[in-house]
């Protein structure tokens, strides 16, 4: 059957789902030598386990007996779950928000998907400041858009500057992702300020309006006391997309929303936009069953401590084995720089790529994690600490000699 040479290229390139395929070459190595042979740090898949109250949620739906319980609803979702996410994200952004400016999703990347599908005519630019999630730049080539990458900044915060030069006549949204996957940085209030300030002001010149969507997975999962800030108040243009799948360890239930500003302009237009994109686009609804469980428990409270007591553990790993890092803000991700090599060969290589050599490098000692570059950001690996913590306890000797011979 043919294959459209687009996606086959895409489909071919060395940086395609290295994630995915990381994840999977660690289930074959994991065959070989044993799980506990082998350190994988590969997915930021949540591994603490779904609160009681989700699962009293999901056994009480379960048994209920409504007639119709598994058809179609409208294709923006169930008013109570509409009405509830409404409630969340109000809550969050310290703005009133109703029903009618939420749409239940796919989880946050049909969210995303059907946001940049609303908003998004050939040619257009979307921009994202490094490090970033992967997909972005996918999601953004399925409507005729292209993801324009902003550098990072040293701090990994928002690199105001940066954006402010990539703006353009073609630039449609900029996404951002705070706690961030992979740096797990969490962006202040001053650098939103400024950003909005700098979309405001490109908005005055050029005309047309810049939408800021936050990506928000993380926003429960903060160290140190940290609140991620709201952006509703800071610029009106903007749209919060999100799901349940890091906070409520919910991955595989594909359960999220869309959640647009009240004061953007004809905001009901662009929701209407949403919904739209949410049907023609196939989704067509949410889960049925996994809205109804998300209205029910979403604001149960959660422990994260084990997020924490890895964060630290990991850290300290890491610092033993004479690695540098960014301490993480939030999310559940270590950001960790490709050491110097020791060998002379090596060293003329560092620059593009090397990233994907030191993890190449890493598989040989049986550790898994996933080379930067893909995330915009050269010569930098993710370690994803939502592994047990016996995991991390033993992954140090490997680490050590992984540098040593590198």
């Amino acid at each position: 059957m043919p294959v459209a040479p687009h996606i086959a290229a895409v489909m071919s390139s060395k940086m395609s789902s290295v994630i995915r395929k990381m994840f999977e070459e660690g289930g074959v190595l994991k065959k070989k030598y044993g799980p506990d042979a082998v350190f994988d740090f590969s997915l930021g898949n949540p591994d603490l386990e779904t609160p009681p109250e989700v699962e009293a949620a999901i056994s009480r739906i379960a048994g209920e007996k409504t007639r119709g319980c598994h058809g179609y609803m409208p294709n923006a979702g169930y008013d109570e779950a509409r009405a509830q996410m409404a409630r969340k994200v109000g809550r969050e952004q310290g703005v009133t928000l109703e029903g009618s400016h939420v749409v239940m999703t796919c989880g946050a990347a049909a969210a995303l998907t059907c946001v940049l599908k609303a908003v998004l005519s050939p040619g257009d630019e979307v921009l994202a400041n490094a490090p970033f999630f992967p997909e972005y730049a996918h999601y953004t080539a399925n409507h005729g858009g292209a993801l324009r990458v902003v550098p990072p900044a040293l701090d990994f915060s928002l690199n105001i500057p940066g954006i402010q030069a990539a703006l353009s006549a073609k630039t449609a949204a900029v996404i951002i992702n705070s706690p961030n996957n992979p740096s797990g940085r969490v962006y202040g209030k001053a650098e939103l300020e400024a950003l909005a300030g700098v979309l405001t002001a490109h908005r005055k010149k050029t005309g047309r309006w810049v939408l800021l969507i936050a990506d928000e997975p993380y926003r429960d999962i903060v160290y140190e006391n940290r609140t991620v800030q709201a952006i509703f108040p800071l610029y009106d243009c903007s749209v919060v997309v999100s799901s349940f799948a890091k906070n409520l360890s919910i991955p595989g239930e594909r359960v999220g929303y869309i959640a647009a500003n009240p004061a953007m302009g004809d905001a009901p237009q662009f929701v209407a936009a949403c919904i739209f994109a949410n049907r023609i686009l196939g989704f067509v609804n949410a889960p049925a069953f996994f809205q109804r469980v998300a209205a029910a428990s979403w604001d149960c409270a959660v422990d994260y401590s084990p997020y924490t007591t890895r964060r630290n553990a990991i850290m300290a790993v890491m610092r033993d084995a004479g690695y540098q890092f960014a301490v993480p803000e939030g999310a559940f991700y270590l950001f960790c720089r490709v050491p110097a090599s020791t060998r002379d060969g090596a060293a003329k290589s560092a620059g593009e790529g090397i990233d994907l050599a030191f993890c190449d490098h890493l598989k040989e000692h049986l550790v898994l994690c996933a080379p930067a570059s893909g995330f915009g950001c050269q010569g930098w690996f993710r370690i994803a600490y939502c592994v047990p913590q016996s995991t991390i306890e033993n992954c140090g000797a490997s680490f050590k000699k992984a540098k040593e011979t590198w």
